[in-house]
């Protein structure tokens, strides 16, 4: 199984710059998306279903804002959305779908970049999303949580680490809980794969050419359960999409 996560930033606006023709050369049998900015009603549900996927949404009550979507091939047994908590369901932040033998999860976390309350906000839903996954993977222990995380983990995942080492996204705490989350059971399937790899980004800003420049930020994971990280095949990052400010991340499941 091939599992794709993109934060489109925004699934219109995807859309209008070759999404589709993306989707349907990616062959993917999964792919979670993040940042859609649409409500049910404004996602290309028809388009997905001429390529084969079923589309199944969840949008934040803001319109405009956030939201996560995961497209498949395979109908889940089941489809959960949210993780229980009515501030961070509010946002549209997690959805997940169940298969006899894997569960996946498309997830956003908060950026801190906007200020101290949202920093807050970030710092606080870190704790709080551990801790649903870490009671998910009791219930559940064959699980892919993908998306955009918002944290580059170490120097080698951007580009300039000492000049973004008092920015959201980089600083020690944010790092030194991603540490933790690894640590309490999961793998960083791009890491497993390719473990000393420089120079790899899935986000750049708009700003100063810096997409053109490689001078990017590894802010996207697919993060594997330790129980199944032997059946990491291969995993990857798709940096010629140009959907998006962020590019595809993937990883094949056995």
């Amino acid at each position: 199984m091939k599992i794709y996560s993109y934060n489109v930033n925004g699934i219109r606006a995807a859309m209008n710059k070759g999404f589709l023709a993306w989707l349907e050369k990616s062959n993917a049998d999964v792919v979670c998306l993040q940042e859609t900015k649409a409500q049910p009603d404004q996602i290309p549900m028809l388009e997905f279903t001429s390529l084969g996927y079923n589309c199944y949404p969840f949008s934040a009550q803001k319109k405009g804002y956030s939201g996560v979507a995961i497209l498949t091939k395979h109908i889940p047994q089941n489809k959960i959305i949210g993780i229980g908590i009515e501030k961070y369901d509010f946002e549209g932040r997690v959805i997940r779908v169940d298969y006899p033998d894997l569960s996946i999860v498309s997830v956003y976390h908060p950026s801190g970049t906007s200020g101290d309350e949202r920093q807050s906000f970030k710092m606080q839903w870190l704790n709080d999303f551990q801790q649903y996954a870490l009671d998910l993977q009791k219930q559940i222990p064959n699980i892919v949580f993908c998306g955009d995380y918002n944290i580059a983990h170490t120097e080698i995942d951007i580009h300039d680490p000492k000049g973004n080492a008092k920015n959201s996204g980089f600083l020690p705490e944010e790092r030194q809980w991603l540490t933790g989350f690894l640590n309490s059971g999961f793998t960083d399937s791009f890491r497993y794969i390719h473990p000393e790899e420089k120079d790899a980004y899935s986000w750049w800003s708009y700003r100063a050419n810096a997409r053109m420049k490689n001078k990017g930020w590894r802010i996207d994971y697919c993060m594997v359960s330790n129980l199944i990280k032997d059946r990491i095949k291969d995993a990857g990052i798709d940096s010629s999409a140009m959907q998006s400010d962020h590019c595809p991340i993937w990883v094949e499941i056995d």
